[in-house]
């Protein structure tokens, strides 16, 4: 039996929202201009954040661009902006109730197509496992989480106190990248999605192992990465050798070298050429490649899978990546 294609990455936007400072008190929230029919503009206060279109909200254009791109099933995530890391655990649990509810308005539309992710308030392990339970009670089938809360990683306390719960509740979970660095040099030519998101998900793949969180969660725990890992298959081998020859520094609390947990974690495949996705082919295997296509903005992949369909990989491969690796992650088959 062929497995459905999967897009394992894209995210929603609703066309609007409660105001927030209204809502949960606090200033320069995230709100929406409608701009037009099918055109809007995310604002932070009075700033401009990102200009959207109505794939981010309207469920039936994005079941339209599914079936063009040959998508049987999408994973929608919440878009990073409105995770709320930065306030209160109490302001960062009502966002994303309020979030996570329009979400399945959205999703409500296909739920056999549309699968939701949740967001958390990740800086209260406490409140966040509240909100994943309540979410998956009511129909979200996994979290996304950002990959880090201030200048915490994913080996925070806290964090893998989460990431547990999510193991011992069969939730799986995206991670994506969020609050990235800024300098000067980082203003030019969108450095910052272009260096910066790699950079932050390399860094927070090796915390998860050179702290030795990975050696603590369960194996049980589905975890994958966005935007293929950043540079983390590219540099694996310059980790490896650095945990040997200079394991004073770099062990830390991991018992073993960094490629030796290739298996406990998944990335995607948006990395937009063939050379780099038989990179991760070839480095973390085939069965942790899951399809994405960051839908619907412009950084993504269209048509969803374009590389990974087109490519010269041997043809189970490209086979578990569109579709079985994505299934068995959001808990569809177990094969």
């Amino acid at each position: 039996m062929t497995s459905p294609v999967i897009d394992a990455h894209s995210h929603y936007v609703p066309r609007g929202w409660p105001d927030l400072a209204e809502a949960v008190g606090g200033t320069d929230w995230p709100s929406l201009r409608v701009d037009s029919a099918t055109e809007a503009t995310i604002m932070i206060g009075s700033s401009e954040f990102r200009r959207i279109g109505d794939a981010c909200w309207n469920a039936e254009r994005r079941l339209a661009d599914m079936d063009d791109d040959g998508v049987d099933i999408q994973v929608v995530s919440p878009t990073p902006v409105f995770f709320s890391y930065g306030r209160s655990a109490q302001q960062a649990a009502e966002v994303s109730s309020i979030f996570n509810d329009l979400a399945l308005e959205i999703t409500g539309h296909d739920p056999a197509r549309l699968v939701p992710f949740c967001q958390v308030p990740l800086q209260d392990a406490e409140a966040a496992c509240r909100e994943l339970d309540r979410c998956v009670a009511n129909g979200h089938r996994g979290v996304e989480i950002g990959n880090h809360v201030g200048d915490t990683d994913l080996d925070g306390g806290g964090i893998v106190e989460f990431l547990t719960h999510c193991a011992q509740s069969g939730v799986p979970v995206f991670v994506h990248p969020w609050d990235m660095p800024t300098s000067p040099r980082l203003d030019r030519w969108m450095a910052q999605w272009l260096v910066g998101m790699p950079a932050e998900t390399h860094l927070s793949l090796l915390a998860l192992i050179l702290s030795g969180a990975f050696d603590r969660l369960p194996a049980s725990l589905r975890i994958a990465f966005a935007h293929g890992g950043g540079s983390f298959a590219f540099w694996l081998g310059r980790a490896d050798n650095a945990w040997h020859q200079r394991h004073d520094v770099v062990a830390g609390g991991s018992s073993r070298p960094p490629s030796e947990y290739i298996g406990r974690f998944s990335v995607d495949s948006v990395v937009f050429s063939e050379a780099s996705l038989r990179l991760l082919v070839d480095v973390l295997g085939p069965e942790s490649v899951l399809m994405g296509s960051d839908y619907p903005y412009p950084l993504g992949e269209r048509p969803a899978g374009a590389v990974v369909r087109n490519s010269s990989l041997e043809r189970q491969d490209i086979a578990a990546i569109l579709g079985a690796n994505a299934a068995r992650f959001i808990g569809m088959s177990e094969a």
